[in-house]
C-alpha cells in the first residue's frame, strides 16, 4: 500500500499540473488568437 504521505504529496503535484496544464492552454489559445488577428 501507498503511504498516506506520498500519496499527500503525489496529490499536489497532480493538482498542479493539471493547473498549469489549464491556465497553459488558456494562453496558448489567446496567443494564437491574437497571432491569426494580427496576420489577417
Amino acid at each position: 500500500m501507498a503511504n498516506p504521505e506520498n500519496m499527500k504529496a503525489a496529490r499536489s503535484t497532480y493538482e498542479g499540473f493539471i493547473a498549469m496544464t489549464k491556465w497553459g492552454t488558456i494562453v496558448c489559445a489567446i496567443v494564437a488568437a491574437i497571432v491569426i488577428a494580427i496576420i489577417a
